[in-house]
Order: C-alpha cells, then sequence, then structure tokens
C-alpha cells in the first residue's frame, strides 16, 4: 500500500476540523482532510443547528403572528410542513454549496472521502470507494464528531430521531397531529417547541426528575412556565418499549411503578448523543472517558501530536466551541505542538433554542454552589422591558453573577426574548473579565432587550 505524507490529516470535515485546515493551510502546510460523507461540514449542517434553526425560525414568526391577528394580521389557517422542510432543504443545499466554493479556492487542502483509522501516532489508514489508502502526518486532529444514541429499548427502531427530522429531504414532511418525545434533553425539548408551535400536541417523557438535567435550574424553573401549553412534560417516566397498534405507534412506559400507555402517529427518540471515536485510538492509549477522548485546554490529548477537537471530546458539543478548538489546534502546531494557545470552555454561550429561548455562560449559581464559589447577582425582568412589551414576551428575564469584591463578571443567563442574541454580548464580558461597573457604563441601544444587561449590573449599585 503506497504511502503519501501530508503535514496535518484531520479526522473529519465539520467545524472541529476545517477552521485549522484553512489556517493551517493558509500558513504553507498541507493539510488533508477525512471525512465519511465526503463534504466540508460536520453534523452541525448534516442534521443538527443549521436545519433544526430553519424550522425553529419559521416556527417563532408563526408564533409571534398569532400573536397580533386581531390587528388583522390574519392567519393563513395551518402550517404547510412540506414547504416549511422545503425551506429547510434549501438552505441546506445553499451553505453546501458556500463550503464547497470555499475548499475549492483553498490552496493545500485536500478533501477525501471515507472512513479513517489509526495504525500508529502518526499514521492513518482511510477506506474509500476506490480501496484502502495510507497517509502519514507530523500532525493529526481528530475531529470525528457525535452520533444519535439509540436507547436499548424493544421498538426502538419505529422511532424517528433528530437525523431522521433533520436531515436533507427527510421522510416525515406532513405534521403530525401528536408527537411523544422520549427524552428531555435540549434536542427534544427544542423540537417539542416547534411542533407544538405548529400546532401538534406533544407529550415529553422525561426519565429524570426534570427536563435539561444539566443546566442551572433557576434556568429551567423560568423557562418552563412560558412554554407553549400544548406541550406536557410526564417526569420519572422510564420507556420499557415502542409498538406499532392500529392508530400508528404506542409508548409503553412506567412512571412511580405505574403502568402506562400513550399513543400517537410519530415518537421521536432524543436521549442523547454519543462520541464517535476512531478506530485505534484505545490502541494509541489515548484517555477516553465517558464524555470522549480527554484533552487538555490546548486540545492535545496525552500524545502532544495528536488533537481533539469538537464533540468528539465531549467537553462541550457546540459547533461554535468546535471551531474556537479548532483554531486554538492550528496555532498550537504551528508552534511545533508546544503550547502557545488555550481553549477557554466557561466563556462560550450555550442557547437552547425552545420557544423562547434560554441561555447561558460561564458561572451560574449551581455550579458555583459546586465549587464553593460566592456569587453576587444582578437582575433584570422582561416584564419591564420595552421590547418585550412590544412583542408581547414578558416572561423570564437576564441575570448576572459577580465576583465579590472585585465585581468581575463570572457568568450569567437569559430566559425570553432575544436570549440567543443577548447572550454574546454577555459572553464577551465574561471571556473578557469586564466588571460590574464597566458593563452598567455600557450605554446599550432602547428600545432593545439588550440594555437590560447594563440594567442588571445597575442593580447592584
Amino acid at each position: 500500500m503506497r504511502e503519501t505524507s501530508f503535514d496535518v490529516v484531520t479526522i473529519g470535515a465539520g467545524g472541529g476540523a476545517y477552521p485549522a485546515a484553512f489556517r493551517l493551510a493558509r500558513a504553507g502546510m498541507k493539510v488533508l482532510m477525512t471525512d465519511p460523507k465526503g463534504m466540508m461540514s460536520g453534523n452541525c449542517l448534516a442534521e443538527g443547528c443549521v436545519p433544526s434553526k430553519a424550522v425553529r425560525e419559521i416556527a417563532h414568526h408563526w408564533e409571534r403572528h398569532q400573536r397580533f391577528s386581531e390587528f388583522g394580521i390574519t392567519s393563513p389557517g395551518t402550517v404547510d410542513y412540506h414547504r416549511v422542510v422545503a425551506h429547510k432543504d434549501t438552505v441546506q443545499r445553499k451553505r453546501y454549496a458556500q463550503h464547497a466554493t470555499e475548499l475549492s479556492s483553498a490552496p493545500n487542502i485536500t478533501l477525501l472521502k471515507g472512513e479513517a483509522r489509526f495504525t500508529d501516532p502518526n499514521t492513518v489508514v482511510v477506506e474509500t470507494e476506490g480501496g484502502t489508502q495510507r497517509f502519514r502526518a507530523r500532525h493529526i486532529i481528530i475531529a470525528s464528531g457525535a452520533d444519535v444514541v439509540i436507547p436499548k429499548i424493544p421498538g426502538a427502531d419505529l422511532c424517528l430521531t433528530s437525523r431522521d427530522l433533520y436531515k436533507l429531504d427527510p421522510g416525515l414532511k406532513q405534521l403530525p397531529s401528536s408527537l411523544v418525545v422520549i427524552g428531555g434533553g435540549y434536542i427534544g425539548l427544542e423540537t417539542a417547541s416547534f411542533f407544538a408551535a405548529f400546532g401538534t400536541n406533544v407529550t415529553l417523557l422525561q426519565r429524570g426528575p426534570r427536563v435539561l438535567a444539566g443546566m442551572d435550574s433557576d434556568i429551567v424553573n423560568t423557562l418552563l412556565p412560558l412554554l407553549h401549553p400544548r406541550i406536557k412534560i410526564i417526569p420519572n417516566a422510564e420507556v420499557l418499549g415502542v409498538e406499532k397498534n392500529t392508530g400508528g405507534l404506542a409508548v409503553n412506559f412506567r412512571v412511580e411503578g405505574a403502568a402506562k400507555r400513550i399513543e400517537a402517529p410519530v415518537i421521536l427518540s432524543a436521549v442523547g448523543r454519543h462520541p464517535v471515536i476512531p478506530e485505534g485510538v484505545s490502541a494509541l492509549g489515548l484517555e477516553i472517558d465517558r464524555r470522549g477522548i480527554v484533552v487538555r485546554e490546548t486540545m492535545q490529548t496525552g500524545i502532544p501530536n495528536i488533537y481533539a477537537c469538537g464533540d468528539v471530546n465531549g467537553k462541550l458539543p457546540l459547533f461554535h466551541a468546535a471551531v474556537r478548538q479548532a483554531l486554538v489546534a492550528a496555532h498550537n502546531i504551528l508552534s511545533g505542538d508546544v503550547p502557545c494557545d488555550y481553549m477557554d470552555f466557561e466563556s462560550v454561550p450555550t442557547t437552547i433554542f425552545t420557544l423562547p429561548s434560554a441561555a447561558y455562560v460561564g458561572v451560574t449559581p449551581d455550579l458555583a454552589k459546586t465549587r464553593g464559589i460566592r456569587l453576587m447577582k444582578g437582575a433584570y425582568e422582561f416584564r419591564e422591558d420595552s421590547r418585550a412589551q412590544i412583542l408581547r414576551e414578558p416572561g423570564g428575564g437576564i441575570r448576572l453573577f459577580f465576583e465579590p469584591g472585585s465585581l468581575r463578571l463570572l457568568g450569567g443567563w437569559v430566559v425570553g426574548v432575544d436570549a440567543e442574541n443577548l447572550i454574546g454580548e454577555i459572553g464577551q464580558a465574561v471571556a473578557n473579565g469586564l466588571t460590574a461597573r464597566q458593563i452598567a457604563a455600557f450605554a446599550d441601544q432602547h428600545p432593545m432587550a439588550s440594555e437590560g444587561i447594563s440594567k442588571a449590573a445597575r442593580s447592584l449599585f
């Protein structure tokens, strides 16, 4: 088998890989990206954040449309979900074409479709449609992403997953009258919000006592009352299995020992995602924990020339976090695997794109409690906010959390109007160590919800 040499090989071509590839290629390095899909993009575009948010924005506008119908903005009737899906597909195809154009104009980068595996710390073998190819590299970036978890229950194959909903040309193009969602993480709750807005009755089965178990309890408790009344959440539900019946499908589950059953034409399994670990990683002696491949803040694994970026390390499974991780890896590769850049995971914002949305960044009260950290809180309520009043979205608010004494911002959250946009400004303040006085002194625009950030800071004085 002939061996070809590159400066850098990436296993994967998504957000944890291609930003590094472009940066390294501009510096003159020869880069090979390998990916089973053979396209420059990750699961975010294929089945995740981009297509789901294309659906979400239509649902958001539809809800607002209903709220203002009394002013002569009459409802056209029911949602044509087939056209919603067509819009989602158009966005995906447009972005695939955009990525292809970017790649075609980039020097020093080769993209190869195939499944890669390690043979040693500097060598990968790729199984392609045309046969097996072998590559040697001074540096390797593992960015193989994550995949949906299929629950080990009878009838799991009857359920749809997020991939089935959000991939190009999905099978579901008609709005179901009812939907059962198994799993109360962000994917399950977001999807429940979209379908409820479109008119579907949704029942969500949560295994534990509350949804969004990894989020701060104050955020969740603020968000849940604001969700659409067509969403029914059943906590402490142990799903026993899924089966076909005359009306479509049925889920059998148990709550506190009592057997339950619910029927629906569509069942969504959204119980989580797991990292995709390339073959040969374990043989190299790289450490793997329950989240994925263990990395330092330099994005290096236990072998300094091997990096692991994005969902495969499980530290913060978000596209924008993967992009920053890829750039950290690129900078450290350019310095000869000697650390010169570090990933700050705590300044990366996270948004749950429900309707309304909830977003957070940095240290929030539940985390502070586990670390033994004292916080000072600044607060602002959206019931006082002009934009929330204009849009008739008065629920939720802003919370900022400061270090006592220095008043340095450590974290914050937003639930309600424009949360997904406001959290970026708060994240910048966390990343740059701004204080309550500096935030309070900034003249945010009126009448926009962002002015609530400076008002929350001013509540300390």
